[in-house]
């Protein structure tokens, strides 16, 4: 978009790398207001979704909120095992990296890794841990399963310490409930095929 301002002359900037944006003069007036062109992603009432570092929600209202004189509008998710509501900005849906469940071919290929060798860095503990915290906080299935995979441990396997086990029960948490809600059944179920 570009446009020539009386004062500073030729402005331009590339529309979709910006979200709403409204520019104010330094009085207060409002210049121009331009729209978004991902502004209204395609979710829905009753939609389940993942947020990144919440796992999966379903989308249960739409609301619209006045702040600062400006109209808001939202998306209400709540989580129910962890009896959480949290309200996402329609325009920031994709800033956020808030996405639709997964389709069956990428938790095939999420199972796969699962099924994959560990593939655990010799780096230190501390460094390591926050690459898996990171990777289950990005909301993605694969880097999700990548983490199981590596925190995995069998019966003849050393045991784990306190930190990995809750790393690897927050993974497999998300993983099973994401595989839950995609085939539509219990997160036993999912367990059981996660196992």
């Amino acid at each position: 978009i570009q446009w020539t301002d009386g004062i500073l002359g030729l402005i331009s900037f590339d529309a979709g790398a910006i979200s709403d944006p409204v520019l104010v003069r330094g009085d207060g007036q409002f210049l121009y207001t331009l729209a978004s062109v991902v502004d209204d992603v395609d979710f829905k009432i009753n939609d389940f979704v993942v947020y990144p570092s919440h796992g999966v929600g379903q989308i249960v209202d739409e609301e619209v909120q006045n702040v600062a004189g400006f109209e808001l509008k939202l998306y209400v998710l709540t989580f129910d095992k962890d009896k959480m509501t949290l309200k996402v900005p329609k325009n920031k849906v994709e800033s956020t990296g808030m996405r639709k469940l997964s389709s069956p071919n990428p938790i095939g290929k999420a199972l796969q890794v699962i099924s994959g060798k560990a593939k655990v860095k010799r780096a230190m503990w501390s460094r390591r841990a926050q690459d898996y915290e990171q990777k289950i906080n990005s909301g993605e299935l694969i880097q999700i399963a990548e983490v199981v995979r590596d925190l995995h441990r069998n019966d003849e396997q050393r045991e784990q310490s306190y930190s990995e086990r809750q790393l690897y029960e927050a993974a497999l948490e998300r993983l099973t409930r994401e595989i839950a809600a995609v085939d539509g059944v219990g997160e036993k179920r999912a367990q059981e095929k996660v196992d």
